[in-house]
């Protein structure tokens, strides 16, 4: 899947106002009955898409909400699923036991609100570093990687048949593009070297398509003390190789410290597969998780890169964008230590 290619989101013609009275006209359309609205607010965090969060209230009865829009004016790169395509997966994906919010309805034309969709609201915790350190979290932590193990397994039996037509990519495709990005970056890196030659060599055997998350890793799981209640942020979802979202979960980056728990920081390779075997019935090999790991550390490491690239070109280097340009190093070191680890 190309990363820099993008095509014009719906909503990208003009400024789309969002108001109280807006929300609570969609909300009367989705609910069938007349609703009001309280504490709309806009979210903090994720950089493609805006949440806003907001109570309705109907019929004596209230809940929370979360409306997920495009912004105005966005680009969307053309590798990523629309609002609505999302909408549609999220709800395929529940309907095969997948914990994901609830869609409510999708956005139209007359709601005048732009592109995007209403979800429930899931209580609970999506910061890494809370998760992986809270005391309040210790119970469930070591069951969270048998979980995602699991969740995983249920994600990739959705019956493709229920799905809109979604972007395919395998292991050989996303190596030719990231091979591709590393030579449109112009930046000298013998890791990145080593590591498109490493994975180059160890290409897998084709996989049969299924449909794979795409950024299934901390940040983007609703964690309660209980456990995984919700996956969000589907708008990487492709049909590819099952090992690639394992894979993904398994990132350094994604650990925030704890090396020792391969699986996102709270678990072990082990715990992952026994999860996902006792769900799908199969055993996904470990070095193919690990392949699919350093390809995955690689992908990050040339995201970082670009993000560097693309805000220096301006002149106006932001510091949130320096400083994930700067972890293109930190992938580096992760790079040869899972080669070395591998090998």
């Amino acid at each position: 899947m190309s990363q820099d290619a993008a095509t014009d989101s719906p909503a990208a013609a003009a400024t789309v106002p969002m108001s109280e009275a807006a929300v609570a006209r969609l909300m009367s359309r989705l609910l069938g009955q007349e609703a009001r609205i309280e504490g709309l607010a806009k979210l903090t965090g994720g950089a493609s898409q805006e949440s806003w969060a907001f109570r309705a209230g109907a019929g004596g009865r209230e809940r929370a909400y979360v409306l997920r829009r495009a912004p105005p004016l966005e680009r969307r790169a053309d590798y990523t699923l629309s609002l609505e395509e999302q909408a549609a997966v999220i709800t395929a994906a529940a309907s095969a036991g997948v914990p994901v919010p609830d869609v409510v309805g999708v956005l139209e034309p007359g709601d005048a609100l732009g592109s995007g969709f209403v979800m429930t609201a899931v209580e609970g915790e999506t910061i890494a570093r809370r998760i992986l350190r809270d005391a309040r979290f210790d119970a469930v932590r070591p069951r969270l990687a048998g979980q995602c193990g699991g969740i995983l397994a249920r994600i990739h039996s959705v019956d493709a048949r229920r799905l809109p037509p979604l972007p395919v990519s395998d292991a050989r495709a996303q190596l030719r593009d990231l091979a591709r990005r590393y030579d449109q970056a112009g930046s000298v890196r013998p890791v990145f070297d080593l590591a498109l030659r490493w994975l180059e060599r160890r290409l897998p055997a084709p996989a049969p398509a299924r449909l794979v998350h795409g950024d299934f890793r901390n940040g983007n799981l609703i964690i309660g003390e209980d456990g995984v209640r919700a996956v969000l942020d589907w708008e990487l979802t492709h049909l590819g190789d099952p090992a690639e979202d394992l894979g993904w979960l398994c990132v350094r980056s994604w650990r925030f410290g704890k090396m020792d728990a391969p699986a996102g920081g709270f678990g072990g390779y082990a715990d992952l597969v026994d999860g996902y075997q006792a769900v799908a019935g199969e055993r996904i090999d470990l070095d193919r998780i690990r392949f699919w790991e350093v390809l995955g550390t690689l992908k990050w490491g040339l995201m970082c890169l670009g993000m560097f690239a693309a805000s220096s070109k301006t002149g106006q280097l932001a510091v949130e964008r320096a400083m994930i340009g700067r972890r293109a190093s930190e992938t580096e070191l992760d790079l040869l230590i899972l080669i070395e680890e591998a090998s």
